[in-house]
Parts: C-alpha cells; sequence; structure tokens
C-alpha cells in the first residue's frame, strides 16, 4: 500500500490465514509463520496463497475486502468503483488505500491502482495514485477530496502489458497509463482497503469510516461471479480493524473501519449507476510525484 510522499512505507510478500467458514477451501493458507485456519491447507508458498475458495473467509493484518487467486493467468481485468470517503485525523499519523489491482496473492508482483486516505499531524490528505510493484509507487498530481467518484480498473493486455486507469468522476480527470512487467503471473484479482506498512511492520489505519464500492467486476463478470475470498482485516495482536460486507447485486459492497475491533456483518451498499470513464477524457498531465527506494508501497497481503 501507500502512505504518501516522504514516508518509507514497504509492504514485502504477505499471506492470508483462513479462518472460520473457510472449511474446505482448497489451497487456503497462511504465510510468514501464520497458523493454517480451521479447515484451511497449509501455507506453502511465502506469498500466502489461499487458492480457490467457495464463499471462504479469511483475515489479513493489512488487507480488507475482497480477493481470489487461481492459477497463473486466470486474471486479466479487475475494476470498481467507490465514493472516496473521509478520514478522521488525531495527533496520529494513519493511512488508508482503497485500490483494484491483479497478482499480489501468491506472488512476487502486483499490479495496483487506486486512492489513499492519510493524517499527517491531525491534517487529511488525499491523492490517486498507481503502482507495478516491486517497483515505488506513482502519485497523481491531481486532486482528489472526500465524496468524490472514483473509478479504476487494471487490464492485462498480453506479453507483460497492462494498461491502468484512474479516473475521479466528480472532478473530471482521467490518468491512463500503460506499463510492462517480467514477473507478472496474473495469478490473483482482489479488490482492497489497506493498511500500508514499512520496514518495522503495519502501519496505523486511518478512520475511514465507510467506503462503498459498487460494480466490482474480475475478468469483465460480476464478483460474485468468482466465488471470492473475504478479507477482514485483523491486527498482529488479534483486534479488528476493517471488516467487508457481503456482496449484494453481484458486485457491490462496503468495507467498515473499526475502531472497537468488534467488526460484524454489515449491510452492503445500495448500488449505483456505473460512471461512464470514456476514452476521451480530458487527461490530467502525467504524474510527476514519485517515490524511490524505500518508499511506501501499496501491494501484497501481509499475514496475520
Amino acid at each position: 500500500m501507500a502512505a504518501g510522499p516522504g514516508s518509507s512505507i514497504s509492504a514485502g510478500p504477505g499471506s492470508i490465514s483462513a479462518g472460520l467458514g473457510s472449511a474446505g477451501s482448497q489451497g487456503a493458507g497462511s504465510g510468514q509463520g501464520a497458523g493454517s485456519g480451521q479447515g484451511a491447507g497449509s501455507g506453502q508458498n511465502p506469498e500466502g496463497s489461499f487458492g480457490s475458495a467457495v464463499n471462504a473467509a479469511a483475515t489479513s493484518e493489512n488487507w480488507s475486502g475482497y480477493a481470489e487467486a487461481g492459477m497463473p493467468g486466470t486474471f486479466t481485468s479487475v475494476s470498481s468503483s467507490w465514493t472516496e470517503p473521509t478520514v478522521t485525523c488525531t495527533a496520529q499519523q494513519t493511512f488508508s488505500s482503497f485500490w483494484v489491482g491483479l497478482d499480489g496473492d501468491g506472488t512476487q508482483s502486483v499490479e495496483q491502482t487506486g486512492t489513499e486516505a492519510d493524517c499527517n499531524n491531525g491534517v487529511a490528505t488525499y491523492q490517486g495514485w498507481f503502482e507495478m510493484f516491486p517497483n515505488a509507487p506513482v502519485f497523481y498530481n491531481n486532486p482528489v477530496a472526500p465524496g468524490d467518484t472514483i473509478s479504476a480498473s487494471v487490464v492485462a493486455n498480453g506479453g507483460g502489458a497492462f494498461t491502468l486507469t484512474l479516473s475521479d468522476q466528480t472532478r473530471g480527470w482521467t490518468q491512463t497509463t500503460n506499463q510492462t512487467s517480467a514477473t507478472a503471473q496474473l495469478g490473483s484479482a482482489e479488490i482492497i482497503a489497506e493498511a500500508p506498512s514499512d520496514t518495522n511492520g503495519v502501519l496505523p489505519l486511518s478512520n475511514f469510516g465507510t467506503v462503498n464500492l459498487t460494480n466490482a467486476m474480475v475478468n469483465n463478470a460480476a464478483l460474485a461471479a468468482v466465488s471470492p475470498t473475504e478479507l477482514t482485516m485483523v491486527s498482529a495482536a488479534g483486534v479488528t480493524e476493517a471488516a467487508p460486507s457481503a456482496v449484494t447485486n453481484g458486485d457491490d459492497f462496503s468495507i467498515t473501519w473499526d475502531g472497537n475491533g468488534t467488526a460484524s456483518s454489515r449491510a452492503a451498499p445500495t448500488a449505483t449507476p456505473a460512471p461512464t470513464v470514456s476514452p476521451t477524457s480530458t487527461a490530467s498531465p502525467a504524474p510527476t510525484v514519485t517515490i524511490g527506494n524505500g518508499g511506501w508501497h501499496h501491494h501484497h497481503r501481509s499475514g496475520y
């Protein structure tokens, strides 16, 4: 994930621990020292791939939302829209990110784009970005504000080529970038709210309230059609920090921050019409803010 220019955030290869309700999920497992979940297989790869699981539930130290993993080459597109949430800031420095991506669950690369909402000395900041991990993320200079309608997509074009598109429908800008990856395996797809990490571990998650996501699609099909795994963010200390609602209408859900560590079932958002992202939309100048080595990353799931 990311934390904003100037930070040193780098969440390395992560893992997921299958939780209650995921019994029978083939290949589900934990990684990096996490225990295997009930009914789940042992985590055999260090990135914590949890395999294909029907209506499974799992935990992650830094991801909440929905993800699905499979054989290499399985996933070629992912997209969703959301309303940029308002973060409530205190004196503590906190971070949150919202994105769609391919790879990252059981693979060493991630191709992703989205927004983030951070707090620095009590002041909230909002940005858009893309990242081709393990390369550093690139942040856009375009304005993003709470309440904006955001849409994002990542499309694999074949031969390691990708098109990543991020739009702010409210402010009328679209950023499209064509990138390549020599390591992409197309082994997973995800729609996620994330807490970033630095070299010392996962950073404090911003209080983003609830983020409502709609029109969630994987391989041009509604999210529910791929039977994704539901991810609840649970800290290393076992405290629940964010949880998704059930998927409704096939492609709508929400993710709610849980400051009390008592996440429970929450109603999914009411579906809204899909925003139109036209290729002819006026794009802003190419991004100029980049993060060098040691900068934060939006990417792999971190184990629990």
